[in-house]
């Protein structure tokens, strides 16, 4: 009876065993469900289920948040707000490809869903690799309204691999590509950054595998390339890794001889004569042949951005023979000029000198700007995709794209847009010369411009420097890697520009403030001063590249007069708008006596210090500004409100000294004339569609722009004029330069400023060509600093 009894449980375990791993691979599980389950025969082999799609939706949102929706059953539904945690989000932002999630939101924060509620009261250990594993209800099983769907907030990074920006095909795969590189055979490249040739490794569970080349073509090789950041393949010296491979057959084949000498065994090493020393990057590929095959066939087209949207077979496991007739893929890479170490290399590469990336943080990123006509212009984001975007990173010298951007996430440009509906199929040199549509007024608004994030090489950069002593990751003290010692910085002339450098070669986006006193930050682990005299351009990837002392000389070498910086992820970007400049000028002879307020904030040119008061006037070039913020940050003052200066003449708070400059240049750019305007008022004047006001002036309000607002300076305000009661008749350059001293941090310093042909004939004004200092072409803008004046005003 024992017996028998025994066999039966050993029968139920064994069928059990079977079952349980099916279970497992099912989805969400209702809770409701409490029975003991029922042993049923196996089923027949079925198709392969259903991938769960998921998405973000809702308004008001940016693009990596929003209410979250399940497409199940041929229907897409919402989650219930009920249980939901944090750990619930970060599964979920993962299944959107994102990395991370930031936090959640509840009781539809983005409006409510429509349809089917699909999952309610979800547990997540936050280690799931899909929503559908968490606990729950069970599918459709909810108490709930759509007035408690539930949303997210997703870190605005993305996982590699990804390649769709909202609804991602979430399939739990073991047998997935997302992180790629090159392994260099000789030792001596490993040195040498970036990596350009090598073998193709992808990462499998702890380690690294190679792919087998049997049918390898350049079309995979162009993938990996773009991948990588390289715009271009090159050819790969066949012949080198031949000998290679032969070399390591050859000690593979040796036979293993045991030899006894007195009874004694002795040790392989003494029983076969040593072989001649290999070369460290014979060694480095002898081991890498040891590596498990990951992949056998790899088929792209040449257009994708990454190698896991190739059709790709994988080994089977156990298998004796990984690559029979093949070895390990390698492939070879050629930089873009940016990135080119070796001046030695024959031939450059030429990058494109119609488009370029504007805005942007990082190197390869930015909003898409093309050059028509001489003028500057932007992509409409209408079927913008990664094939369009990849021939854009690549023309510029970076790799493949990793992210088509849509809905102005990388800022607002200005000026026209020439571009919509672009249909690139990926091969194309320029963007020029895919099928796009040509745009009308109607068709598309800044709102809509594109931007990329393109796939650039790796460089290392970020282990040469360090912010310590802060109190969070994007603020600290900065320190450098001189040789093998660590050290501050000197923050004597350490101003805006350098403190962008420092903050793109960490990866943190934008520098918010230059710090040149760090005593408040924690210094019990300060390091001595290893570096000085930085000046940098601010378009420079690392600090090391801008100039800098040979030796250390800094007046304040104390530790508390380090460089610091505060780094964020956004900034502000103010323009002026050229056309409303000329559309204004006028002159005005203004009385003395109206001029006494004027006088005490410097507006006037010195000669009317000598003038006789109240007696006479002053001759003002008035014109009237309207100041757009198109960036992704509120312009704020850098100083806050207990430090702003009172002003009892006109009555009003000044929260910045200097907040533009008016110059009247001649043709060697002398300044013939010069005015200022003090920022008395920053506020939202006017705003577009769907953008509320945030700043007013009254009752001693907030001042600051909002993102896609502007603030307006009447013509008719003092100060809102140059003086030019000493200039004489002539041609002339004018020009506005907002935020001239960069006090305030902004994502491109570069749009600035504002110039104007001007013509004066002693009694009356002309401007023309007034455009934003970045708006032209080279030539155009020669052209605009050789023009002569206005030839057909018929000034007698």
């Amino acid at each position: 009876m024992d017996q028998s009894r025994h066999k039966q449980q050993l029968a139920f375990s064994l069928l059990f065993g079977l079952w349980l791993p099916c279970c497992l691979t099912e989805t969400t599980p209702s809770s409701t469900a409490t029975s003991k389950p029922t042993l049923t025969p196996a089923p027949s082999p079925s198709p392969r289920p259903e991938r769960l799609k998921v998405k973000l939706a809702g308004y008001p949102r940016k693009h990596n948040e929003g209410r979250i929706e399940l497409f199940h059953k041929g229907e897409w539904g919402t989650i219930c707000d009920d249980d939901f945690t944090i750990a619930n989000a970060h599964v979920l932002c993962r299944q959107l490809g994102f990395v991370s999630a930031t936090g959640w939101t509840h009781s539809a924060k983005y409006g409510k869903g429509q349809g089917k509620i699909w999952l309610d009261n979800v547990q997540c250990n936050g280690g799931e690799k899909s929503i559908e594993f968490c606990k729950s209800r069970g599918w459709g099983n909810s108490d709930c309204t759509h007035d408690e769907d539930a949303g997210v907030v997703c870190k605005d990074e993305r996982i590699p691999g990804f390649v769709d920006s909202n609804v991602i095909d979430a399939q739990v795969n073991e047998n997935k590509v997302e992180e790629v590189r090159l392994r260099p055979v000789v030792a001596m490249a490993k040195k040498k950054l970036p990596i350009t040739e090598g073998v193709v490794e992808v990462k499998h569970k702890d380690g690294w595998a190679q792919i087998c080349d049997v049918g390898w073509t350049v079309k995979n090789t162009r993938v990996v390339c773009g991948m990588l950041g390289f715009p271009h393949e090159r050819k790969v010296n066949r012949n080198f890794y031949k000998r290679l491979k032969k070399r390591a057959a050859e000690k593979v084949s040796r036979p293993k001889v045991n030899v006894s000498a007195g009874g004694r065994k002795l040790s392989k090493a003494k029983a076969i004569s040593k072989p001649k020393q290999s070369s460290p990057g014979k060694r480095l590929y002898l081991e890498r042949q040891k590596n498990y095959f990951f992949l056998h066939s790899v088929a792209c087209t040449g257009t994708e951005v990454h190698l896991a949207a190739c059709p790709l077979e994988f080994n089977k496991p156990n298998t004796t023979s990984s690559c029979p007739g093949g070895t390990a893929a390698v492939v070879s890479c050629m930089p873009g000029p940016l990135f080119m170490q070796n001046s030695g290399l024959k031939k450059k590469l030429k990058i494109s000198s119609n488009v370029r990336l504007k805005g942007g943080a990082r190197v390869g990123e930015g909003r898409v700007e093309v050059l028509k006509d001489n003028e500057w212009g932007t992509v409409c984001d209408d079927r913008w995709n990664l094939q369009s975007a990849s021939v854009v990173c690549r023309e510029l010298g970076f790799g493949s794209a990793k992210e088509a951007l849509t809905g102005a996430r990388l800022g607002q440009g200005m000026g026209p847009i020439y571009m919509n509906e672009v249909k690139c199929l990926g091969q194309e040199k320029s963007i020029w010369d895919c099928p796009f549509k040509n745009i009308t007024s109607e068709n598309c608004q800044h709102s809509e411009d594109a931007a990329v994030r393109c796939s650039v090489p790796y460089m290392g950069l970020e282990n040469l420097i360090r912010i310590v002593g802060g109190r969070s990751s994007y603020e600290g003290r900065v320190e450098v890697q001189v040789g093998s010692k660590w050290g501050t910085v000197c923050s004597t002339g350490w101003t805006t520009k350098e403190a962008m450098v420092v903050c793109r070669q960490l990866g943190l986006g934008y520098s918010m403030h230059a710090i040149t006193e760090t005593w408040y930050w924690d210094s019990s682990n300060v390091t001595d001063m290893v570096m000085s005299g930085v000046k940098c351009t601010g378009n420079e990837m690392a600090l090391s590249q801008c100039q800098h002392h040979k030796t250390v000389s800094c007046q304040k070498a104390a530790a508390k007069f380090a460089a610091g910086v505060i780094c964020s992820e956004t900034a502000s970007d103010l323009v002026l708008n050229a056309s409303l400049v000329e559309e204004t000028v006028y002159i005005e002879d203004r009385p003395l006596h109206m001029l006494y307020c004027a006088a005490e904030e410097d507006c006037l040119s010195k000669s009317a210090a000598k003038a006789n008061w109240p007696y006479g006037h002053r001759r003002l070039l008035r014109f009237s500004s309207q100041i757009h913020n198109i960036g992704r940050a509120d312009f704020k003052p850098k100083a806050g409100r207990h430090s702003w200066v009172w002003h009892a003449c006109h009555g009003h708070y000044h929260s910045m000294d200097i907040f533009t400059h008016y110059d009247l240049l001649n043709a060697n750019g002398t300044k013939v004339a010069e005015g200022h305007k003090a920022s008395f008022c920053l506020e939202d004047t006017d705003c577009q569609d769907g953008i509320s006001k945030r700043y007013e002036c009254a009752n001693f309000g907030d001042q600051g722009i909002t993102v896609g607002c502007w603030d307006s300076y009447r013509h008719d305000i003092d100060c809102q004029w140059i003086d030019i009661t000493d200039v004489k008749p002539g041609n002339y350059i004018m020009q506005v330069v907002i935020n001239p001293n960069h006090e305030v941090a902004e994502s491109d310093f570069t749009n600035n400023a504002m110039k104007c042909n001007c013509k004066y004939d002693g009694h009356r004004i002309w401007f023309h060509n007034c455009h934003i200092g970045d708006a032209l072409s080279e030539e155009a803008e020669r052209r605009f600093e050789k023009y002569p004046g206005q030839l057909n005003n018929k000034i007698s």
